[in-house]
């Protein structure tokens, strides 16, 4: 695996070089309070278990939706409350999606990490304003960028005075309905010093095609089991204890039975190419 420089990361861990892999995961977004405490037990138990940073995560607003009867999730003040009492009772580090530059304070308030939403990775006052807050941000790279292409906006962001980022892998366009994941991209932008997340599940989208998208969730663990062969520092997967019943990603969300086995198995493979 390339060799990424170790950075100091959220509550004392560590990033980069032979470090274990972080994890973000949570259900795509808030539907329920219930939903929310359900998921958190199991992932404080990831935590716990496998010895590994959790980040719990969920949005409060979906808003890139296909349809504009989808549910889109609580909104910013009630997504943030909720959120806040996980973060508290669970002792998990949390991060949301931010989609405006005048979100950013708020959401900066109560989340350890945030992060930009593919479609809005080069929104440059948006990259601003997130690096301006000093918290670590995850930027999805667009279905649209090169991966070595990302450097630029790596650069826009360090550019507001912060080296906080991360880049997550979440496929590229593959004509129409399609993504496909090129491993090249991973080790080509971490050669270029670059902190990189795989996104397990946006990756097996099937985008579009009707008013929802469609999905392979079972292309979820193949695909991070690559990229954990490469090395990555940081794996995004959504998780819901009833994906064909989720408001939202339905068709992509991973169970939430079976999800400790899922990341214990990449757990693995990581220690074994980071030679821990």
């Amino acid at each position: 695996a390339s060799s990424n420089p170790e950075v100091e990361f959220i509550q004392n861990s560590k990033i980069g070089s032979n470090n274990p892999f972080f994890l973000i995961a949570g259900p795509c977004v808030i539907e329920s309070e219930s939903l929310l405490e359900k998921v958190a037990i199991e992932l404080k138990k990831i935590e716990q278990e496998l010895g590994i940073l959790v980040i719990f995560t969920s949005s409060f607003d979906k808003a890139n939706r296909s349809s504009h009867d989808s549910f889109c999730g609580p909104g910013l003040k009630e997504g943030l409350t909720a959120l806040k009492k996980i973060k508290e009772k669970y002792k998990l580090p949390i991060l949301t999606d931010i989609h405006l530059p005048s979100e950013v304070e708020a959401v900066a308030e109560v989340v350890d990490m945030m992060q930009i939403p593919a479609f809005l990775c080069r929104q440059t006052d948006l990259i601003t304003e997130a690096a301006k807050s000093k918290k670590w941000v995850n930027i999805k790279k667009g279905q649209f960028i090169a991966p070595t292409d990302t450097i630029q906006i790596v650069e826009k962001f360090r550019s507001a005075g912060s080296e906080k980022i991360t880049i997550c892998e979440r496929g590229y366009t593959f004509g129409y309905n399609n993504l496909v994941v090129d491993m090249r991209g991973l080790e080509q932008m971490r050669n270029e010093g670059i902190h990189v997340v795989m996104d397990a599940t946006h990756s097996t989208q099937l985008p579009g095609g009707g008013k929802t998208t469609g999905g392979q969730r079972e292309m979820a663990m193949p695909l991070a089991r690559a990229a954990a062969a490469v090395g990555v520092d940081g794996f995004f997967a959504e998780v819901h204890p009833n994906p064909p019943g989720a408001k939202s990603d339905a068709t992509n969300q991973l169970y939430l039975e079976g999800f400790y086995e899922f990341i214990s198995n990449l757990l693995q493979i990581d220690q074994l190419v980071k030679g821990r």
